[in-house]
């Protein structure tokens, strides 16, 4: 039996917290049904889904890559270091990952392939992509209670126009990505401490 990883990430767009990524072996003597791109299900169906997925894997692990690493190397570098950390966690080795996007990491453990729109079209890439996003969600939601203000539980980081407001309001905190634009103006002209 062929041994297949999904891999694929939460997180690129925000403008604060970590990118998140998971990869995953599905067990095919155990399907899950409903499996699908994140994006595209209910935070309910996300939370119940990632219980089955944790539950039937065959293996799982799951990758924060935090906003030093994200400032340090930009988004896509730290995403691809994410990936990678993820495919070398796994219990079981893979015989081949199959990574959402159109870019590989290098020094992968296994072959590999990158394929677009991967988390709508490949079961292992869906169940990585769900993985990810509740785990960050969950991650975003503790965010908010430690920097009251941002919106983050709501939001989650994304740029949206309630996060912009309230970063004008009370500028950037520890959470922030200093090298996104919206943010690293407050550091460029001097604004913020």
């Amino acid at each position: 039996m062929r041994r297949i990883a999904g891999v694929d990430e939460a997180g690129r767009g925000p403008l604060a917290g970590p990118v998140v990524v998971a990869a995953v072996i599905l067990d095919p003597l155990r399907p899950i049904a409903g499996l699908n791109d994140s994006k595209q299900l209910s935070e309910a169906r996300r939370a119940a889904l990632d219980v089955e997925i944790r539950t039937r894997a065959l293996a799982f692990h799951v990758v924060e890559v935090g906003i030093e690493a994200i400032d340090r190397h930009n988004i896509l570098q730290a995403t691809l270091i994410g990936m990678r950390e993820a495919l070398c966690g796994l219990a079981i080795a893979p015989d081949e990952a199959l990574v959402d996007g159109n870019k590989l990491p290098k020094d992968l453990p296994c072959p590999a392939r990158a394929i677009v729109d991967g988390d709508a079209l490949v079961a292992e890439i869906s169940a990585a992509s769900i993985l990810a996003k509740v785990h960050r969600d969950r991650l975003l939601v503790a965010l908010d209670a430690r920097h009251p203000g941002y919106g983050f539980a709501t939001h989650k980081g994304y740029p949206t126009p309630e996060h912009l407001a309230a970063l004008e309001r009370l500028g950037p905190c520890a959470a922030h990505r200093r090298s996104f634009a919206p943010v690293k103006r407050f550091f460029a002209a001097d604004l913020f401490g």
